[in-house]
């Protein structure tokens, strides 16, 4: 783990809800400036222990901006800010309470394998260049 990328979504790879939500930022990004990597990976796990970190939730999104490290709804709205309009517009929602936000992503991690079963991310050579493991 030498370079750490300035942008770094973290999912939890056998899920495929969350595989899907990949799938969308890979295709809505403004500047294919996102790197990826699943919560189970080795590349998460040293990212966490060098950061001191706790150890990650696979029911937590995470995103990575720099030295910052965004959970749950407020991942997704940092998330947003990469994405191309109309897909970047949902941030408007960012102004609602935290634990509203959160309480709302909360309810969709709990049902999202029930959601969507079996997707698999299926990245272009390019992108798959960007996917950490």
């Amino acid at each position: 783990m030498d370079r750490i990328p300035k942008y770094i979504l973290l999912y939890d790879g056998d899920c495929g809800f969350c595989n899907k939500s990949v799938a969308v930022v890979l295709k809505k990004e403004k500047h294919q400036e996102i790197h990826y990597s699943a919560i189970q990976s080795k590349y998460t796990a040293q990212l966490f222990e060098r950061n001191g970190w706790p150890k990650p939730d696979l029911n937590t999104f995470y995103f990575i901006n720099g030295d910052e490290k965004f959970e749950r709804s407020s991942a997704a709205f940092e998330v947003m800010k990469q994405l191309k309009a109309p897909t970047s517009w949902l941030r408007v929602f960012r102004f609602l309470p935290t634990r509203f936000n959160d309480a709302c992503y909360n309810f969709v991690a709990k049902r999202r394998k029930k959601i969507s079963k079996g997707f698999c991310v299926l990245p272009s050579p390019v992108q798959r260049k960007r996917f950490l493991t």
